[in-house]
């Protein structure tokens, strides 16, 4: 009986492809647009993408109400060590910042996979963290439902000295592919596209 529980329960977890990938420029971020919850498509237009500073953002993949609460507890203690040690903070930092606030609801975990990526004055860095804030530092990364199958096209096709169009080209054929197979990713894809110049956002939908 408790076996069939945690199934039913399982089963409603949302599903997302979200997709991170370190370039010669500066560091591209996306997600496939549905929130899904079972065999019910719940929205067309769910945001999972998310500015954290100038130059950092979040992609996460999960509960929507969870990744929200995380990007803005990230972004106003991100903003007051940037106030207090009068520079802008690095990526690593907000990285760990994202894992404190994850650990410390360890007992009752925000359902959430992220990916945080950004440039600073060290470089372009991506991160990649489960929900109980383990912190993992890549150059590609995909978390998600769809992540087996765009991490194939990542990993095919990776290079470090993509310029960021290609980038972008690159992590929107794998969210791609992964919306061909994955029944709760599609409907478009929201981008995060960071460089030196800061950050821009995007958003293509899917016919």
């Amino acid at each position: 009986m408790e076996k069939e529980r945690t199934a039913r329960e399982f089963l409603y977890l949302p599903g997302a492809t979200t997709v991170g990938v370190v370039c010669k420029d500066g560091v591209v971020l996306a997600s496939e647009k549905r929130v899904a919850y079972g065999y019910l498509v719940l929205s067309k237009t769910g945001k999972k993408v998310f500015k954290i500073t100038d130059k950092i953002g979040a992609a996460c993949a999960g509960l929507v109400g969870d990744m929200q609460i995380l990007a803005r507890e990230a972004a106003a203690y991100a903003n007051l060590h940037s106030l207090e040690c009068r520079r802008p903070v690095a990526v690593n930092a907000v990285a760990k910042i994202v894992a404190n606030l994850l650990f410390e609801r360890r007992l009752f975990p925000l359902l959430t996979q992220t990916i945080i990526g950004g440039v600073d004055s060290e470089g372009s860095h991506l991160y990649v963290l489960d929900p109980l804030g383990s912190v993992i530092p890549d150059k590609y990364a995909s978390v998600g439902s769809g992540a087996e199958i765009a991490t194939g096209i990542l990993e095919a096709n990776y290079r470090d000295d993509l310029p960021i169009n290609d980038a972008k080209n690159l992590v929107l054929r794998s969210i791609k592919a992964a919306v061909s197979r994955d029944v709760q990713s599609g409907d478009g894809v929201d981008f995060l596209l960071i460089t030196d110049d800061g950050t821009k956002e995007e958003s293509i939908e899917f016919k």
